[in-house]
């Protein structure tokens, strides 16, 4: 069973078109968990209809504190035993779904998957054809402290990693980055080259591809992080 993730909020501009890429590629008995933190536009309503025609859509209220902590809760609630992250304003080529569960049935080792993306405009035009090309990505626990290049956008887990993740630290910089680390320590990630989905960029995005944060700023988050991590690795994992 597949569960995907979704957390959103004010959404309504590109939420169906990434719905409808996501659920062609589902199954009956799998689940899209969605956890709005409280839109204040049309996104509510969306899916409320989307989810009174398809059962498969799961509909919570979020915790209200921000992006990380309405991912965490989305994971919370998820059944499957493989947990896909997905953006609101995304979309998902056609062979995303097929494509990593294959890569998963042919590495049982791996915890953790992070496929390749498209960067697009927000008419879903190429400003990038390559993520992974654009920011330089690659594995390993300490590399991607210093400098993180993990993406939710891209990324897929099997639910034994939930136990290690969860909960999240509210001091950590974003949800991606920890569950990225987390997997990396004990090396149990891995990179799919092939773009998967279309990392849509327009004005109202939550997240930044290149951060504008400070020095100081991006000090303290890696701080904030290290030491989230250690607190982790020594007494849960």
């Amino acid at each position: 069973m597949i569960s995907v993730c979704i957390a959103t909020y004010n959404g309504e501009k590109y939420l169906q078109e990434q719905l409808n890429s996501i659920l062609v590629q589902l199954s009956e008995e799998d689940e899209v968990v969605i956890s709005d933190d409280g839109s204040k536009d049309e996104t509510r309503t969306i899916l409320k209809e989307y989810a009174e025609r398809d059962s498969r859509i799961k509909l919570f209220k979020g915790p209200g504190k921000g992006v990380i902590a309405n991912f965490e809760f989305a994971i919370e609630q998820s059944c499957g035993e493989y947990i896909f992250l997905a953006d609101q304003d995304d979309v998902w080529l056609p062979e995303k779904v097929q494509t990593t569960m294959a890569f998963f049935e042919n590495q049982p080792k791996i915890d953790l998957v992070i496929s390749d993306l498209v960067i697009v405009d927000e008419r879903l035009h190429t400003i990038e054809p390559s993520y992974f090309t654009y920011r330089k990505v690659r594995l390993g626990f300490f590399h991607n402290i210093v400098k993180n290049k993990y993406i939710g956008a891209g990324m897929a887990f099997r639910s034994r990693l939930k136990a290690k993740i969860l909960p999240i630290p509210a001091e950590v910089p974003m949800h991606d980055m920890w569950i990225g680390l987390i997997a990396a320590y004990k090396k149990k990630s891995a990179l799919i080259t092939q773009p998967l989905t279309l990392y849509r960029r327009h004005d109202t995005n939550a997240s930044e591809i290149n951060t504008k944060a400070s020095f100081y700023q991006q000090l303290k988050w890696r701080s904030a992080i290290s030491f989230a991590l250690l607190k982790r690795l020594l007494f849960n994992i």
